[in-house]
């Protein structure tokens, strides 16, 4: 694989970091800043919130940039915001600051997973975007383990420096290793009439819904995976917690090196296949979250079918809108964080309206139930001429 690509999931990983960290601190921000366990956890809801909305609106702003300057640019961007965080003095300025670099998450996905799929022949392309998107399953065994042990032992804030540390060495990475403008390009500069005709494909539109759905289970949950560990499995957050997640993360490499190569063989079997996995594995997380020895096996498996579903999703919608590829990449995490601040939302709804931090899993159950309704049904209509030989 190019070098490119290594530094891209770098960037990736620093990104995912940022994403995922709150769950990891979320007890020490809540007591530090004053504000209950749901109350911090919507700090989840409103990075995502900035993806959803921003994210479109930077990238349609960005469309006639070239890809390198455009990745660049969103990463420095995405470091001030990490040191914002750091220095945030309350809750409200805390939230505020994690807008910063929210705005840029979906730009960078858009453009940086173009990049990553011009850089090698289209046979290879779901296992370069799997390796691109390793960058966030690694931020999942190591970032949020990681983050979680920092800000525990040192202080929550010091997880957002050494994340801004890390994005500046990706943002050196990219600058070297990266290529100018490739002749791939000008596909990302087609009018809008036809970048939004592109969107109006079945699979495009589908896969954003089926994507929305599902996070919602997944954050619903994943958002205060800690605070269950923690209150109802039991485990010590600091000498416990993060092997548990460093479990969860081993998970997720497994899925996105399983997603990559299932994506290489047919996309819409392989979304079908995660999705009855993602189902089977929280039923069973729902009885296995008391027990420590058990609940170990069912995160890793979470974990896998989690994110073993984002290469494939990713290459559906680039395969049909392939006169929109910028935007209709951007708008993959769009929909991912459409989710993710619904699912957050979600779950900090239910535990302030009194429901058992255990019973959280079912809402990965009926969300991914729903999920797989969406992508038989997509799999059942008309495909365009542009994707039937990937459905």
């Amino acid at each position: 694989m190019p070098l490119a690509i290594f530094a891209l999931a770098l960037a990736a990983f620093c990104i995912g970091s940022t994403e995922f960290i709150i769950s990891g601190i979320l007890l020490p921000v809540a007591h530090d800043l004053g504000v209950s366990v749901p109350t911090a956890g919507l700090l989840v809801t409103g990075y995502a919130a900035g993806v959803a909305v921003g994210g479109p609106i930077l990238g349609l702003l960005t469309t006639r940039i070239p890809l390198k300057p455009a990745i660049i640019g969103v990463m420095l961007i995405f470091a001030l915001g990490q040191l914002l965080c750091a220095f945030a003095p309350s809750y409200e300025l805390l939230l505020a600051a994690r807008l910063v670099p929210a705005c840029g998450h979906g730009v960078f996905f858009g453009v940086a997973s173009l990049a990553v799929a011009q850089s090698v022949p289209p046979e290879r392309r779901g296992a370069a975007l799997s390796l691109f998107v390793g960058g966030i399953t690694v931020a999942n065994i190591l970032g949020l383990p990681a983050g979680t042990a920092i800000g525990n032992a040192y202080g929550w804030r010091v997880a957002f420096v050494c994340i801004a540390v890390m994005a500046v060495l990706s943002v050196v990475a990219v600058a070297f290793t990266l290529p100018g403008k490739s002749s791939g390009e000008e596909e990302a500069d087609a009018p809008l009439a036809v970048q939004a005709r592109q969107l109006r494909h079945q699979e495009v539109w589908l896969s954003y819904l089926a994507i929305a759905i599902i996070m919602v289970g997944q954050l619903a949950f994943g958002t205060f995976q800690v605070a269950i560990l923690v209150n109802v499995t039991g485990l010590d957050p600091v000498n416990g917690v993060p092997f548990y997640l460093l479990i969860g993360g081993a998970g997720a490499v497994t899925g996105i090196w399983l997603g990559g190569r299932l994506a290489d063989w047919r996309t819409g079997p392989a979304i079908m296949i995660i999705i009855v996995g993602q189902i089977v594995s929280f039923a069973l997380l729902l009885f296995a979250v008391r027990s420590p020895i058990l609940v170990a096996p069912m995160l890793f498996l979470g974990s896998l079918f989690g994110f073993g579903l984002s290469t494939p999703m990713q290459m559906r919608v680039l395969n049909g809108a392939r006169a929109a590829p910028r935007l209709a990449s951007t708008l993959v995490s769009t929909a991912y964080n459409v989710g993710i601040a619904a699912g957050a939302f979600l779950g900090a709804s239910l535990l302030d309206a009194g429901l058992d931090y255990a019973l959280l899993p079912a809402c990965g159950v009926i969300c991914s139930a729903i999920a797989g309704i969406v992508g038989i049904v997509s799999l059942r209509l008309p495909q365009t001429s542009e994707t039937t030989q990937f459905a």
